[in-house]
């Protein structure tokens, strides 16, 4: 797949000089249920507070995160590490929700990515974002356009509108010429906009 979406991207110069500089599928092995976790404990919070976050929680459970062990976990110490009250239950209903059904890529794949949005967003704590990073990260559908994502918006504004504000369906109408491998474009258009963070 990789070679065909590059094939796409490059006709766009912009992203033509993203895919020569980025490797953007670089970053640790987690788990299905551990992706998940980390989507739920980015929300609404900048890069940097996230990735602080999600290491303190991370080392907690000695870089093992299970649906068991979370629900086994006293919430203080997953408090002091930085989580609200509400993202400790979100981690605990995805927990139950991953015991009770399997969302991993085997278990989704006959699905389709309405069908799979549906079904994560019924999870109380998983909202319209989270199911994108889920589908675009974990399941690697090739054609998610997260414009819920800041950092994405704010790529695409640095990237295409020299930091000027651009509306959403600007945005879509310059992710038109990525079709169908948006969700590979959005990963570089992250490597682009963390490398200035």
């Amino acid at each position: 797949m990789m070679e065909q979406a590059e094939r796409v991207l490059r006709q766009d110069p912009v992203m033509a000089d993203l895919v020569d500089r980025y490797d953007p599928y670089v970053e640790p092995d987690w788990t299905a249920y551990e992706r998940l976790c980390i989507s739920i404990i980015n929300q609404q919070l900048s890069t940097a507070s996230a990735a602080a976050v999600r290491e303190r929680v991370f080392e907690h459970f000695d870089g093992e995160l299970t649906p068991a062990r979370v629900l086994a976990a006293d919430e203080t110490p997953l408090r002091e590490a930085g989580l609200s009250r509400m993202k400790v239950e979100y981690l605990q209903n995805a927990a139950r929700a991953f015991q009770e059904n399997d969302y991993t890529r085997a278990g989704l794949e006959d699905h389709s990515t309405e069908e799979v949005r549906a079904r994560l967003t019924e999870i109380k704590g998983v909202g319209e974002w989270t199911a994108r990073m889920y589908l675009l990260f974990v399941l690697e559908r090739p054609d998610i356009l997260p414009l819920g994502d800041l950092a994405v918006r704010r790529g695409i504004e640095q990237l295409y509108g020299d930091g000027e504000e651009l509306s959403r369906d600007e945005m879509r109408e310059i992710a038109e010429r990525w079709r169908p491998y948006r969700s590979v474009a959005t990963r570089y258009i992250w490597a682009e906009y963390e490398s200035d963070v």
